[in-house]
């Protein structure tokens, strides 16, 4: 039994590397600094340790034979998921490129909020250091920001030492749409984060009027969608006084169609308060390899995730090459699912030829073809996988020998095959 510090989390997005865990063979316990998010993730116990093939346990090679020949003669592949690190991700794209398959990450529908509007307009963000060392205001937009990543606050907004802030307790937390499911964003001293809800559908109206009040447009209506219009010239005076405001969403809580519109009327809006003074950006992401499969997709291809190879070149597109769409449309006749992370997130029920390369512990409605349990990066094996804000690698630590395969091995593995 062992213990091993400063273990950086590959699960929450925030990267958050500061974890004390406890190592008896290949159980684990989260001693110090575990969350909602973290702790269940790490303390997963393996119960899938062999190959299987038609329900029926196997060796390595002989799964990796079998799900090559799967594959040798598809038309439209799909790899599905696309939730591993950096490696993983190389193995993955190397082989779609070998089978003409189509790339997509299981959040991507939610991430391609951002993409449109970063293709359109661009935008100005930030990044995690940034909001410790100088934000003053930071404005949550549509989420519950708690729930996504429990130790935020603690980390990047109550932290006790900052270079440009004189006391962080004094930060104001304002939330927009949704209210926050705890208490995490009051402050040391008390300071409660002043809440103005709405209904998730109802922000393109209250965003567009909050813009409008920043540009110093007049607005007849006393309230929208619930909100007094004077407590929204509330916040944009707030932003428009504050020395280094910040502005954070997460595109996957904007259920509702033409989302993409919402996030860029939030980047054009801090585009004009960067007029006067400094406002930036935040979306969150980075959970279930998203970030890091748009990152190495980018550097692979010039594109993000939703990419096909089929004819011998990438082709992005973020609505036709969507794999459940695909499936469901019967264009596709495979199915290849890759997720290291979460052992909950199975591939979608399909008739196809199914191949699983997915954590130890998924439990199907229908056996796949093949299925292939991998190491988790950052607990089985070593590896890099990109945090939220997209400018820093987490480097992963490898915790215990579980004898588990890396997901690129296993890529790399059929892709020779083939």
């Amino acid at each position: 039994m062992i213990e091993i510090t400063e273990v950086p989390s590959p699960f929450c997005g925030i990267g958050t590397d500061d974890l004390r865990i406890q190592v008896d063979g290949t159980t684990l316990k989260v001693l110090e600094n575990g969350c909602a998010v973290n702790t269940p993730l790490f303390e997963q116990a393996i119960t899938d340790t062999s190959p299987r093939v038609a329900g029926q346990a196997v060796s390595l090679a002989e799964a990796v034979a079998h799900a090559a020949s799967l594959l040798k003669n598809t038309k439209l592949p799909v790899i599905g998921g696309c939730a591993t690190d950096v490696n993983g991700m190389r193995g993955l794209l190397a082989l779609a490129d070998r089978i003409g398959a189509v790339v997509d990450n299981i959040n991507f529908t939610g991430a391609r909020n951002n993409f449109l509007a970063l293709q359109d307009s661009g935008w100005m963000n930030t990044t995690l250091a940034e909001v410790k060392n100088r934000c003053d205001v930071l404005l949550v937009v549509g989420t519950d920001l708690e729930a996504f990543a429990p130790r935020f606050f603690e980390r990047y907004i109550w932290n006790t030492e900052a270079m440009f802030i004189d006391d962080t307790q004094q930060r104001d937390i304002i939330y927009l749409g949704k209210a926050p499911s705890g208490d995490l964003s009051t402050s040391p001293n008390g300071k409660k984060a002043q809440i103005f809800e709405c209904e998730t559908t109802d922000l393109p109206e209250v965003i567009a009027v909050l813009r409008a009040l920043v540009k110093g447009r007049p607005i007849r209506a006393t309230s929208i969608c619930g909100i007094a219009v004077a407590d929204l010239q509330s916040i944009a005076d707030t932003f428009k006084a504050a020395s280094y405001g910040v502005i954070t969403w997460a595109a996957g809580a904007l259920a509702y169609r033409q989302a993409e519109l919402t996030v860029q009327m939030l980047s054009e809006m801090i585009k004009d308060l960067n007029n006067t003074t400094r406002c930036s950006g935040l979306p969150l992401a980075g959970k279930e390899g998203d970030q890091t499969a748009n990152q190495v997709c980018g550097w692979t291809t010039g594109y993000p995730a939703r990419t096909r190879f089929s004819r011998g070149y990438p082709e992005y597109d973020p609505f036709l090459n969507d794999s459940k769409q695909l499936i469901a449309d019967g264009e596709a006749d495979s199915l290849i699912w890759v997720h290291a992370f979460n052992s909950n997130a199975v591939p979608p029920q399909t008739d196809l030829p199914t191949i699983v390369i997915g954590r130890s512990g998924m439990t199907f409605t229908k056996e796949p073809d093949v299925f292939i349990p991998v190491g988790t990066p950052g607990i089985d094996h070593a590896g890099h996988a990109y945090r939220m804000d997209n400018v820093v690698a987490i480097r992963l630590k490898k915790l215990r020998d579980s004898g588990l395969p890396s997901t690129a091995d296993v890529l790399n593995a059929i892709e020779q095959a083939i």
